[in-house]
């Protein structure tokens, strides 16, 4: 078996371990919630399936994060608004920020071979860990504003906001899960650093 085989054999292995652990975390993350929405625990393992298999692991991994969004209930709300907008919603956001997570690891990989080595996979998973929750949360906000802004408007007049959307939007709808998930992405890196290091020797 050639070199180039055997990664391609590690890199289905570690997806398939990862696509499970992200159903998993998903069904086990929609207990725990702040306000209405749950935390997206599953981004940990997108962001190591993004950073050691690479654009398409992340991608299909984000895709299956969506898909489990969308049949473990979580979306409810935004369903019974608008079926489309939420479908459309959901499967971007997830599968961007897997395949933008892998570019962000890459990238960073690139660039700090150059002027730090040493930490370079380190310093790189950090800004894939920093990409794949801003851009969940990037792409659910413009989802937001593109299918959902009637009922919005709705909800933060029910909150006492009267017309500020857009601080309903930030305080409640993304404010505490974002800052959770980036918080939990930038403290686990370490972690992923370490999983990187185990799997490529």
């Amino acid at each position: 078996m050639n070199t180039t085989n055997k990664m391609s054999t590690k890199n289905l292995v570690l997806g398939a371990i990862l696509t499970a652990l992200v159903i998993l975390l998903q069904f086990m993350g929609s207990f725990i919630k702040l306000g209405p929405f749950s935390i997206s625990l599953v981004l940990i393992p997108i962001v190591i399936g993004a950073a050691t298999c690479g654009t398409g692991v992340g991608a299909w991994l984000g895709f299956v994060f969506g898909i489990v969004v969308l049949i473990s209930g979580d979306a409810a709300a935004f369903l019974a608004v608008n079926v489309p907008g939420t479908v459309i919603t959901v499967l971007v956001k997830g599968t961007a920020c897997g395949f933008l997570a892998s570019l962000a690891y890459k990238a960073a990989l690139k660039l700090c071979n150059k002027f730090a080595p040493k930490n370079g996979r380190y310093f790189a998973v950090i800004a894939s860990a920093i990409v794949c929750p801003v851009v969940n949360t990037g792409i659910f906000l413009i989802g937001c504003l593109l299918f959902f802004m009637g009922t919005i408007t709705e909800w933060a007049i029910e909150m006492g906001l009267g017309d500020n959307i857009g601080q309903y939007m930030i305080l409640f709808l993304v404010g505490t899960n974002f800052l959770v998930e980036l918080a939990t992405n930038i403290i686990l890196s370490p972690v992923v650093s370490r999983l990187l290091d185990i799997k490529l020797k």
